[in-house]
C-alpha cells in the first residue's frame, strides 16, 4: 500500500486518517477489516511528521500490541515508535488507553517526541508525571492516550478509590447516576477517567522485577512512642556483636538473633518500660535497627538529600523522593544517619502491581527480554510472549567475562581497561549497581587524570545531554541501571569505524535480563559494538546467593589458579537461585492478593 498512500497530499491523507478513526471509533468488524489500511496510512503520516518511516519489524510489534502481545523487540529496534503506532490505533476508539514506562524522563520525552504524529492523526496526547498537582492529572488523564509512569497511574488508581467512598461499588455507582437530577454535575473529582488499554513499555521491568512490592498509599501520623523506641533500638544495637548476639542471612536479608544475643537483650532492658517489657516487640524493634544497619547502606538503597532520607530504585537507579519505607524501617534508617525522624505512615490503601494490571480489559507491551520470563508473563497476566526479529543483523563483539578474587583487583582492572579503551578513542559506557560505585570508580578515573561523565541517583539533572553524548569519539560515561532503559546512545562521527560502544559491565545483577539490557546499549541498529563484564568472587550476587559451603569451594578452586574453570557455572548458579527467590516473592504477593480477595469478598467488604 506504500505507493498508493505516498501520492496522497498531507489534506488526503489525514482524511483518509480520519476515516479509519471512524472505524475504529464504531468498533465492531470494521476494525479487522481496516487495520492494515489504518496501520499503512500511520506509516505514512510518520514518514511526513516525525522523519522516521517505520520498519517492517516495527510494524510487527505494533500488530503484536494491537492484539494483546507481549513483543520481544531488542534494544535499538524502535520501541518508542512501535508503542507510538498502537497508541494511534487504540487512541481511535476514545477508550482510555495508557502507556506506561518506568519514569518520568521517559514519559515526557516520548511523549513529545510522538505528538506531531498522534496530533496529525487526530490523537490528544497527555502526560502524568509526580510533580504534577491534580487538575494538571485530569487534563493528561482526559486525553486519548496518556503516558505515565507504573507508579503514578497505580497511585492515582488508589486516590480515585478513596475520594469514591462508599461510591467504589459500581452498583452504587450505577444507581446514583440514575438518580441524579439531569441538570446536576457530574464531576466526582477522580484523576483517571477509567481503565482499558495499557501499552506497557520495559514490560519486564514494570511487570515483573517492581511487582514485587505493593504500592501503598499512606498518611503521616504522630507516634511518639515509636520515635523514642527507634531511637533506643539504634543505641541498643550498636553494641551488639556479629556472630556472637545476631547472624547477618544475606540471602533472605534477615536478621536472627542468638540465644546469646537474646538472653543479653533481656538484661539490657531489664530497666526500660513500656514496648521493651515484651519479649517480642523488643527482638523485633532490635531486629529492625539491626536490619537498617547490616542491609541499607548510604548512596545504595538511599542517599541523604536535604537531611532526608531518599529512597533510591535499586532497578533503575532512581530517586524516590515521595515513598518511604514502612513499619518503622524509614525511621531506623533515619536514626542510623542521625538525622530527624519523620512521622510514620499509616496505610490507608495498597495494591499490588500484579492485580492491578490484571483489571485492564486490554493489556500488551515491549521489552528486550521477555524470554526468560515468558510462562511468568503468561501464568500471571495472560500475556503471551512473541519475539520479533532485529531490522538488522546484530553484530556485536561479546567478549569473555573477567573474574577477579577480590573486589580491590577487579575495580583496578576496570580502571585498567577503560584507560586503555579511552586510548583508542572509542566511546565507553561503564554499568554500575549503585551511586556509591560509580562515584567511587570515577574518583579512581581521576587519580589517573581520565576524564569521565557520572550518571547516577545524584547527578541526574543533566541525563539528556549526558546520554545524547555518550556515543561521541572519547567519551567515558559511567551510569548506574537508569541508563540502561529506554534511553538511545548514537554513535559519533568516525565511532564506528573505531568499532562502536564498548560497554563494560562491573558485575552481574541477579536478574540475567539486566545483564542483557546493559549489554544490548551497545551495536544496535546493525552497528557495530562491543561488551565484557568484569566481576569478582566478593560480588553481591555471589555473597547473597551461593551457600558458605559452595563459595568457598569456589574460592579454593581459584586460588589454585583454576578461575575460569569454575567461575562462569557459579554466576549462573548464583542467578538462578537469585531468580527463583525473586518468582517466590512474586508469588507470595499474589498469594497474598488472591486471600485478600477471598477473605473481603467473604466479609462483604470491597477492596
Amino acid at each position: 500500500m506504500a505507493p498508493q498512500f505516498s501520492e496522497m497530499p498531507d489534506h488526503q491523507l489525514h482524511e483518509k486518517l480520519m476515516e479509519c478513526r471512524d472505524v475504529f471509533r464504531r468498533g465492531g468488524a470494521g476494525v479487522g477489516a481496516s487495520l492494515l489500511t489504518s496501520l499503512a496510512a500511520i506509516r505514512e503520516a510518520s514518514d511526513r511528521r516525525l522523519g522516521l518511516r517505520p520498519f517492517p519489524v516495527q510494524i510487527m510489534g505494533a500488530l503484536a500490541l494491537h492484539h494483546g502481545w507481549l513483543a520481544e523487540m531488542a534494544t535499538g529496534e524502535g520501541k518508542t515508535l512501535t508503542a507510538g503506532l498502537a497508541a494511534v490505533l487504540a487512541g481511535w476508539s476514545r477508550h482510555p488507553c495508557h502507556i506506561v514506562t518506568v519514569n518520568d524522563y521517559l514519559v515526557g520525552r516520548d511523549a513529545e517526541w510522538m505528538r506531531p504524529l498522534t496530533a496529525f492523526c487526530g490523537v490528544r496526547v497527555g502526560t502524568v508525571t509526580a510533580s504534577m498537582p491534580l487538575p494538571e492529572r485530569r487534563r493528561g488523564y482526559a486525553s486519548d492516550v496518556t503516558y505515565v509512569t507504573s507508579k503514578e497511574l497505580l497511585a492515582d488508581f488508589l486516590r480515585d478509590r478513596l475520594r469514591l467512598g462508599a461510591l467504589s461499588n459500581p452498583t452504587r455507582r450505577l444507581l446514583r447516576e440514575l438518580l441524579r437530577p439531569r441538570d446536576a454535575s457530574g464531576d466526582d473529582g477522580l484523576a483517571l477517567r477509567g481503565l482499558h488499554s495499557a501499552i506497557v513499555d520495559e514490560a519486564d521491568s514494570v511487570l515483573i522485577d517492581e511487582a514485587v512490592t505493593p504500592l501503598i498509599i499512606s498518611q503521616p501520623r504522630k507516634n511518639p512512642y515509636l520515635e523514642a523506641s527507634v531511637t533506643t533500638a539504634r543505641g541498643i544495637a550498636e553494641g551488639l556483636v556479629p556472630d556472637t548476639d545476631f547472624r547477618v542471612v544475606d540471602r533472605y536479608r534477615e536478621i536472627e538473633l542468638t540465644r546469646h544475643g537474646k538472653d543479653r537483650l533481656a538484661g539490657l532492658c531489664k530497666d526500660l518500660e513500656g514496648l521493651w517489657r515484651g519479649e517480642a516487640r523488643r527482638e523485633e524493634l532490635i531486629r529492625q535497627a539491626l536490619v537498617a544497619r547490616e542491609f541499607f547502606i548510604r548512596d545504595k538503597q538511599y542517599i541523604i538529600v536535604d537531611g532526608r532520607v531518599v529512597i533510591v530504585d535499586e532497578f533503575t537507579g532512581r530517586q524516590m523522593a515521595q515513598r518511604t519505607w514502612r513499619q518503622g524501617l524509614h525511621q531506623a534508617i533515619e536514626a542510623k544517619e542521625n538525622i530527624p525522624l519523620s512521622d510514620p505512615s499509616e496505610t490507608i490503601a495498597r495494591l499490588s502491581f500484579q492485580r492491578f494490571f490484571r483489571c485492564f480489559s486490554h493489556i500488551s507491551g515491549m521489552t528486550g527480554t521477555a524470554r526468560e520470563a515468558a510462562a511468568e508473563f503468561w501464568q500471571i497476566y495472560k500475556l503471551p510472549v512473541v519475539s520479533i526479529p532485529t531490522n538488522r543483523p546484530c553484530i556485536r563483539k561479546q567478549l569473555p567475562d573477567v573474574v577477579f578474587r577480590t573486589a580491590s583487583e577487579k575495580w583496578k582492572g576496570v580502571a585498567d581497561e577503560v584507560e586503555r579503551m579511552h586510548s583508542t578513542g572509542r566511546p565507553i559506557l561503564v554499568g554500575t549497581r549503585n551511586v556509591d560505585v560509580s562515584e567511587k570508580l570515577a574518583a579512581l578515573l581521576a587519580d589517573r587524570h581520565i576524564p569521565c561523565k557520572v550518571l547516577n541517583a545524584v547527578r541526574h539533572q543533566d541525563e539528556a545531554v549526558v546520554v545524547a553524548q555518550a556515543g561521541e569519539p572519547g567519551c567515558i560515561t559511567i551510569a548506574t541501571n537508569m541508563a540502561g532503559r529506554g534511553t538511545d546512545i548514537k554513535l559519533g562521527n568516525g565511532v564506528a569505524a573505531m568499532g562502536g560502544l564498548h560497554v563494560l559491565a562491573t558485575e552481574r545483577h541477579e536478574s540475567g535480563r539486566v545483564d542483557r539490557q546493559l549489554i544490548g546499549r551497545a551495536a544496535r541498529q546493525g552497528d557495530p559494538g562491543s561488551c565484557q563484564i568484569f566481576a569478582s568472587l566478593e560480588d553481591d550476587l555471589l555473597v547473597r546467593h551461593l551457600p558458605g559451603s559452595v563459595l568457598g569451594a569456589v574460592r579454593r578452586v581459584a586460588d589454585s589458579g583454576r578461575m575460569s574453570w569454575i567461575s562462569s557455572p557459579a554466576f549462573r548458579f548464583a542467578q538462578r537461585r537469585a531468580q527463583a527467590l525473586a518468582f517466590h516473592q512474586r508469588q507470595a504477593v499474589l498469594a497474598s492478593d488472591t486471600w485478600l480477595d477471598e477473605s473481603l469478598s467473604f466479609a462483604g467488604v470491597g477492596v
